[in-house]
């Protein structure tokens, strides 16, 4: 059994003029770069950026035009859903690295994504490259009965996406691509689909009669991957439920399950960072609420291995 500790709420530093939340409320996906936390959120259209060593109010940055309804319904209907975001190692036009922020694709509004440039210091610097994601993910509707990409890693040369399931289709998958074709395929106005050249089934079990489901994922230097996953009792990748139960996983670098811990509480985390330090993995985890009025926290947490 896994403790976790809160630490802090994301709220954010207000903007003139702003429409949002003076915080994060549906965070989605965590990725350290550096000194920094990255975190998207499902149901915003910026990047929410802070700080690994103060608990002072982070920044937005916006990665989509336009602005989403206020209501928590109206606002579900058309939000990007963006559920991962990883580093990706220079490449190309990029000498330090690159963000890759993704949605879920569950609808057909939520496939976009977005690509950031990071400077020396893992900062962002420049304007975010919205993408068309339907290369990548469009095949993926063929294979799955309800595709919802909810985690994604860079392990050496390869992509890798985290399928989420349900109750009704507890299919959770890691979906490995070469990490060339996707990044060749993203940046073209003309670019042919890509397939992937495997795809890992895994069970996680069950809390409660409830699937636990992958919600966000990182990779340790070795290759092998460290994710989150909730038990959630809801039938579908739209409509939310109780979070019956949470657990930390780690999967070997081919994709098979090594081992699996349960959180303490049933605290809804959907973004993981780890550092391994001798034999513990340091965790930094956020969590969604499901409730647009509630911030998103920040836990941290350590497992033996």
């Amino acid at each position: 059994m896994i403790n976790a500790t809160e630490i802090r709420a994301l709220d954010v530093s207000p903007e003139v003029p702003t429409t949002q939340r003076l915080y994060i409320s549906a965070a989605s996906g965590l990725v350290c770069v550096c000194s920094t936390m990255y975190v998207v959120a499902d149901d915003e259209l910026h990047l929410g950026v802070f700080s690994k060593d103060t608990s002072e109010p982070g920044h937005l940055i916006r990665l989509f035009a336009g602005d989403l309804p206020s209501g928590k319904a109206e606002r579900k209907q058309q939000k990007p859903d963006l559920e991962a975001i990883t580093f990706v190692p220079a490449f190309d036009n990029f000498p330090h690295g690159a963000l890759l922020a993704m949605g879920s694709a569950s609808r057909p509004n939520r496939g976009r994504g977005a690509l950031l440039t990071l400077d020396a210091h893992g900062a962002v610097c420049g304007s975010p490259n919205e993408l068309d994601m339907s290369p990548i993910v469009g095949p993926l509707h063929q294979v799955f009965d309800e595709l919802n990409i909810e985690g994604a890693v860079v392990v050496r040369n390869e992509l890798r996406l985290f399928q989420r399931g349900n109750k009704q289709h507890a299919d959770n998958a890691i979906i490995r691509y070469s990490l060339r074709q996707v990044l060749g395929a993203l940046q073209s106005s003309q670019a042919d689909t890509v397939a992937p050249f495997a795809i890992e089934r895994l069970d996680l079990g069950l809390i409660e009669g409830v699937p636990l489901c992958f919600t966000d994922a990182t990779v340790l230097p070795g290759g092998e991957m460290v994710f989150c996953a909730v038990a959630e009792d809801t039938d579908d990748a739209y409509r939310d439920g109780r979070c019956v139960g949470a657990a930390i996983g780690i999967a070997d670098n081919d994709g098979h399950l090594v081992s699996l811990h349960p959180l303490d509480r049933p605290y809804k985390v959907e973004g993981i960072s780890a550092r391994l330090e001798n034999d513990t993995l340091e965790l930094l985890l956020v969590t969604d609420a499901d409730d647009p009025s509630i911030p998103a926290r920040l836990l941290s947490a350590s497992v033996a291995i």
